[in-house]
């Protein structure tokens, strides 16, 4: 298939999470008053679920939780021909568990202050991807 970017390969969803793993920051897609909102997160994939943190204080995504939220990520660089995308969809939830929580902020560590975040699962339900190369020239 080729479409403005050039080649485009449809990645199966195994290769999808991989590469979801292979990156670090990605953005958590919401609806916020009836519209769409998308936020900037670090996060780990792992237990075939995305896990994030969020400041207590950001309200705007605090309010959705447990609810259906989409998560995209990718690597996209200017020098390199190549780029993949990947979107994954599920239900989210906060988590609770002292033991894994532990867990979580050792993997994720904080970049505002570690007292009043909230830790959150998104299930991944459905994942698709792109694999991008450059048309020929």
């Amino acid at each position: 298939m080729t479409d403005s970017f050039g080649t485009v390969e449809l990645l199966d969803p195994a290769r999808c999470v991989e590469l979801l793993s292979t990156v670090t920051v990605g953005r958590v897609v919401f609806t916020r008053l009836a519209m769409p909102a998308v936020r900037p997160v670090r996060y780990v994939v792992r237990d075939d679920a995305v896990w994030f943190r969020v400041p207590d204080s950001d309200v705007s995504l605090a309010g959705a939780l447990d609810t259906v939220m989409g998560f995209t990520a990718d690597d996209a660089t200017p020098h390199e021909p190549a780029s993949w995308s990947v979107t994954a969809l599920g239900r989210t939830s906060e988590v609770r568990d002292r033991r894994l929580l532990d867990d979580l902020a050792r993997l994720l560590p904080s970049t505002h202050g570690p007292a009043d975040d909230r830790y959150v699962r998104l299930l991944i339900e459905s994942v698709t991807g792109r694999y991008t190369m450059p048309a020929p020239q």
